[in-house]
């Protein structure tokens, strides 16, 4: 099932509770120098903007709240995607158990948490030492068992670590170099696996809604959260995925809707997108 309106011929390759915030203080600390000349992706003043509100990850009323509306939605669509993909049942309770997912830029497990739930063995990753210690800290707290480790996508890529399902959530606006960035994340997926990019599109709309309207007006977002020359057209992005030997097999928008005060998916990919991609079997 694809979600939305396709903008290109997709490419179709077969394949078989949130608890309270923490509590504890976390120091807004980041990897050190060498860590970031290993990673030329890691844009170190995005690390350290998210680093600065790490005790606030788990607060649904905090700084990240609408990042808890939406995670409901984008899980789903991962969850049903993972599901078609690798010939799972999607109403069992364990329907991701045995496979191997990347939460790569995973702040403090706001999305990990629901996927280890789900049965999925869970690898957290973020090159902020903060967030990871408040992730490890929740975590415990809900009984959950996740790897997770303050490193970057070029050391799990360069120690060879593989999976099924590489998950890039809200990180490739944040990144230093998109491409490269992609390129070590396709380094690690699975042949036969799949990676999911959610981000923000590069239009004029995404400027009014996702920084005007969301950081100024509404104040859903800390200012300086997001810059728009940083974000991802879906062009760009398919490209970059496809560059790498990865091909496009579904897409969505992902919209609020203020009378109902909700997020949903949509056919309208002009501010929030999610786009899955998968590796041939046979490499």
């Amino acid at each position: 099932m694809l979600y939305g309106a396709p903008r290109r011929e997709k490419a179709r390759i077969d394949s078989h509770d949130v608890h309270g915030p923490a509590t504890a203080p976390l120091r807004a600390s980041v990897m050190s120098p060498a860590d970031f000349q290993r990673d030329s992706t890691i844009d170190e003043t995005e690390v350290a903007r998210f680093s600065a509100i790490a005790a606030e990850w788990w607060d649904p009323r905090g700084k990240m709240a609408m990042l808890h509306r939406f995670n409901p939605v984008r899980l789903a669509f991962i969850k049903e995607t993972a599901c078609r993909q690798f010939g799972r049942s999607i109403k069992a309770r364990d329907a991701l158990c045995g496979l191997r997912i990347l939460d790569i830029g995973c702040g403090a497990g706001i999305l990990s948490e629901p996927l280890a739930r789900l049965g999925a063995q869970v690898v957290g990753a973020d090159p902020s030492t903060a967030n990871i210690a408040a992730a490890k800290l929740h975590a415990e707290q809900a009984g959950l068992s996740i790897d997770y480790r303050a490193t970057t996508i070029a050391a799990l890529a360069d120690d060879g670590e593989r999976f099924d399902l590489v998950l890039a959530m809200e990180v490739v606006e944040h990144v230093a170099d998109v491409g490269l960035f992609v390129r070590r994340c396709a380094e690690i997926v699975q042949p036969g696996g799949i990676m999911a990019v959610a981000t923000i599109n590069r239009t004029l709309k995404s400027f009014a809604l996702a920084i005007v309207g969301a950081e100024y007006l509404l104040r859903w977002l800390p200012r300086g959260t997001h810059r728009w020359e940083k974000f991802v057209t879906p062009d760009e992005l398919a490209t970059a995925l496809e560059d790498c030997g990865l091909a496009v097999i579904d897409e969505t928008g992902m919209n609020y809707e203020l009378l109902a005060d909700r997020w949903c998916l949509s056919s309208d990919m002009d501010v929030n997108y999610m786009m899955i991609a998968q590796k041939p079997s046979d490499v």
